[in-house]
């Protein structure tokens, strides 16, 4: 009886001392690869970033996108409350999806206002500029809002007129493949170039149409067959972030060159 209570207790101390062993290499690995996936994560946005400014091709390297984005984009601090730009947080580092989740970094927005459902509202946001000779030449904003079953995220790219659309995409969501998923078609995708945002007065007027009803017309974009929801959820993110709530202050102090 001894002999057998004596294994069973080696048999628990080899198992627990196995664990112990195991959890203190999977901890030293997530450590040490922290750094590597923060690489990694910011990698894949400047790539998101130049993608939809149309500035590389899907096929560019690693050391290509970190060379283009240096060269090519120079990052502004955004404050979304007065619309201008600011010296507050280094917009390199800054994550505006962090300052979201941050009480004293961020707001909890209306139900009437939060129109993209994103629940609340960062103070500070990142604006993303091509330049040359000192005037605007894209100006790559990001944006973000519900779906049917996901936060899509995303950027806009605008040309110099601050109204034109030159690219627009997401890089990252979980809506349905062959559905919501159509977000990321490149067909689909293709439609942006050339959409204007706003109308004569200055509403944000871009709007999801059924039934193929969007060509020629600059303020309409097809919606996805079959994603009903996902469609509004696209329209809705672009009203609300290029609208008076998200950029929509900040693009017109812009454009009259007091940002």
């Amino acid at each position: 009886m001894s002999e057998q209570k004596e294994t069973i207790g080696r048999t628990l101390f080899v198992a627990l001392a196995v664990c112990l062993v195991c959890s203190v290499f999977v901890a030293g690995a997530a450590v040490s690869l922290k750094s590597l996936q923060q690489q990694n994560a910011l990698l894949d946005k400047q790539r998101s970033i130049l993608r939809i400014a149309g500035m590389i091709d899907e096929k560019a390297s690693g050391a290509e996108v970190r060379r283009v984005f240096d060269q090519g984009i120079t990052p502004r601090l955004v404050d979304l409350d007065t619309g201008r730009f600011s010296d507050a947080e280094n917009p390199r580092t800054f994550d505006p999806l962090k300052a979201a989740q941050d009480p004293t970094l961020s707001k909890t927005l209306p139900q009437a206002e939060d129109i993209a459902s994103i629940h609340r509202l960062e103070h500070y946001s990142v604006a993303y500029l091509v330049e040359k000779d000192g005037k605007i030449q894209t100006l790559i904003l990001p944006v973000r809002g519900y779906g049917l079953w996901s936060t899509l995220y995303g950027f806009i790219a605008l040309k110099d007129d601050l109204t034109t659309v030159s690219g627009f995409g997401f890089y990252q969501h979980a809506e349905t493949p062959g559905l919501g998923g159509e977000v990321d078609n490149p067909r689909w995708l293709s439609q942006w170039p050339g959409k204007s945002v706003y109308d004569d007065n200055g509403r944000v007027s871009l709007a999801m149409v059924k039934g193929g009803g969007a060509k020629g017309n600059v303020h309409q974009v097809d919606a996805i067959a079959g994603a009903t929801l996902t469609s509004r959820g696209v329209e809705h993110l672009v009203h609300f972030w290029l609208g008076p709530d998200g950029f929509g202050p900040f693009l017109q102090n812009l454009k009259k060159g007091d940002a």
